[in-house]
């Protein structure tokens, strides 16, 4: 059978790993209606970093709060790497000096009755935890990508907003706001290089360390929260610099690797062009995992380690609308091989892209979606008659939080909201499940289940710290 994207998210009561994916809620409490008029009231969930390149395009709006477990890192992102300010961040600084300030969101959640939304850009451990707790406080939410760490933690958040419509709900993949991704989409599904059966993509994540050894704790820098921002995770290692605050990407109690940071990104458009459904068989090799010191006879899948170095992912769409579409991924540096009819001038960056092999031609583009290029004979002729199908959001790329604004605010539909981002990124997440469970993985998407190896059924929760629960 079939199982397309609406059906799927129809889906209400499936179960995973032997739990119920989408339990019962109490009904959020009322917020107040925001009209095209009104600011909205935001608070940061993770300030620093890729939260700071977020809040930065909503300064327009109230932000009212901040959270995070060290308000140093924050300060960072208001300078150069030699100190001085950075002058177009001034308003952004002016807005955050005046907000309160909270090192736990859960105190912040808790105690903040005048917020309208958040904006989560942690770690990826709080992804889902954070969300969850936003919206049953009925806060429309902003969540940073991967929007969850593991798959049931995806079927959770699509509950819920499926539970509650007028949460207005974004995944932070802003290539899907892009005009040349769009683009990428009208040309695929209107038969610009005709039946596309087999899709490349490819990036050169990691930056940041993986396949290292797991350092020796060191002393938490003063005014750190590290409980804080150790969060759900069940390790406690101890504070050191290749964990916090970029480098956790590559740790598997922390982050989801370089699939996980990119793949929603990436996988995005052809996911979205092909609608293929969720990925049935799954296989990942790789490198050696990060050396760490588990207990003899721990399976490989609970190194809870640095991820490999460098995966290739074959993903395998058995139940795609038009066909079989078989997906690969590479990442740490790896490419897929050039086509022998690639132009001169058609060059494969080896930042990231999506090659698209149809039996009229191929399409390219690079990491977002962007500067598509065609190849093969009458492949622009085609694309050239094809109309624009697709929405175009304002700004673009550029204009993907305040897209979200706009949604909140009822003067145009949002770009990726959860219905789209949870399959997407369980998409994703299946790709580190089976590199967990070191064999291919045969899915079945309805269920929720792996169906060959029970025991990777595993890999699709994960247990929470007391007091950081889902």
């Amino acid at each position: 059978m079939v199982i397309d994207r609406r059906s799927w998210l129809k889906g209400a009561a499936v179960t995973a790993a032997g739990f119920s994916v989408l339990p019962a809620y109490a009904s959020p409490p009322r917020r107040r209606r925001i009209s095209p008029s009104d600011r909205v009231n935001i608070a940061a969930i993770g300030a620093g970093g890729m939260g700071a390149a977020n809040m930065e395009r909503l300064t327009s709006q109230n932000i009212v709060a901040i959270a995070d477990p060290d308000l140093s890192h924050v300060a960072k992102a208001f300078v150069d790497e030699n100190g001085a300010p950075i002058a177009r961040r001034a308003t952004l600084k002016a807005a955050y000096d005046k907000a309160d300030k909270y090192a736990d969101y859960r105190r912040m959640l808790d105690s903040r009755k005048d917020l309208d939304a958040v904006v989560i850009a942690t770690p990826d451990q709080h992804h889902a935890v954070a969300a969850k707790m936003a919206m049953e406080r009925g806060l429309h939410v902003y969540v940073q990508k991967p929007l969850t760490y593991t798959v049931r933690e995806g079927r959770v958040l699509n509950g819920l907003a499926r539970d509650n419509p007028r949460l207005v709900t974004q995944m932070g993949n802003q290539g899907h706001s892009g005009d040349d991704g769009r683009r990428v989409v009208e040309m695929i599904r209107g038969g610009a290089i005709g039946d596309v059966r087999e899709v490349q993509v490819w990036t050169n994540r990691p930056i940041w360390p993986q396949g290292v050894a797991r350092p020796a704790a060191l002393p938490t820098p003063d005014g750190f929260d590290w409980d804080v921002w150790l969060g759900p995770s069940m390790v406690n290692w101890g504070y050191n610099p290749i964990y916090a605050h970029f480098n956790w990407r590559g740790w598997q109690p922390f982050g989801c690797g370089a699939l996980g940071d990119m793949g929603a990104h990436l996988i995005d458009f052809p996911v979205w062009a092909l609608d293929p459904g969720l990925p049935t068989r799954i296989e990942t090799r790789h490198s050696a995992w990060g050396e760490n010191d588990r207990p003899p006879g721990t399976p490989e899948g609970d190194l809870r380690g640095s991820y490999p170095l460098a995966t290739v992912t074959h993903f395998e769409f058995g139940n795609a609308k038009g066909g079989p579409v078989k997906l690969t991924w590479y990442d740490g540096g790896l490419m897929p091989p050039t086509p022998r009819d690639l132009p001169a001038d058609a060059v494969m960056k080896p930042e990231g892209g999506v090659l698209y092999i149809g039996n009229q031609g191929m399409l390219m583009h690079e990491t977002y979606g962007q500067n598509p290029v065609l190849i093969g004979d009458g492949t622009a002729q085609r694309a050239a008659a094809i109309p624009p199908s697709l929405p175009r959001i304002e700004g673009g790329i550029d204009g993907h939080e305040m897209n979200w604004i706009r949604a909140i605010r009822g003067e145009e539909k949002i770009s990726s909201p959860f219905a789209v981002a949870v399959p997407l990124t369980e998409t994703m997440l299946l790709g580190i499940v089976a590199m967990r469970a070191g064999t291919p993985i045969e899915y079945d998407g309805n269920a929720g289940r792996i169906t060959n190896v029970a025991d990777a059924n595993r890999y699709l929760d994960r247990t929470y710290r007391k007091g950081w629960e889902l």
